[in-house]
């Protein structure tokens, strides 16, 4: 029989610890993913409508619009940046459907990034449109 001297009983602790911890992460964002999975009133959930706004505003990319999609999503892991893509993407279709534009706009591109991410990205945004010699001011009231 195994005695269970301390530097082992301490090592299986550890090994306890982790994988707890690494289930509850792993939960946490398949339960994220589950939740928008889910259809609302109108029948189609958050994943159907993005996926309806991108295949409906694709005519509307043009090869600029897409350099300056890749160009904002830089910072975002590779791991998630399709989804990331995916998000903005659909909000940015949205806005342009809504406002029958004829193409997707760089007015279009930097609203639905603002309006598609967590208030923490826009720091990232910031800086990058003042790289691009790109004036903010308009899209302040989209930042609150």
């Amino acid at each position: 029989m195994v005695e269970l001297n301390g530097a082992f009983l301490v090592f299986i602790l550890f090994w306890v610890v982790v994988l707890i911890s690494l289930f509850a992460i792993g939960g946490y964002f398949m339960f994220r993913k589950f939740l928008k999975a889910l259809p609302k009133k109108d029948g189609k959930s958050l994943l159907d409508w993005e996926e309806y706004y991108v295949e409906n505003s694709l005519h509307l990319w043009g090869d600029d619009a897409k350099l300056m999609l890749n160009e904002l999503v830089v910072p975002v892991p590779e791991l998630f940046r399709p989804v990331a893509k995916q998000k903005i993407a659909g909000k940015i279709g949205q806005i342009a459907l809504e406002e029958n534009a004829k193409k997707i706009e760089q007015t279009h591109i930097i609203r639905g990034y603002i309006l598609a991410t967590p208030k923490r990205d826009h720091k990232f945004l910031r800086k990058k449109l003042e790289e691009m010699n790109i004036a903010v001011t308009p899209y302040e009231h989209l930042f609150d």
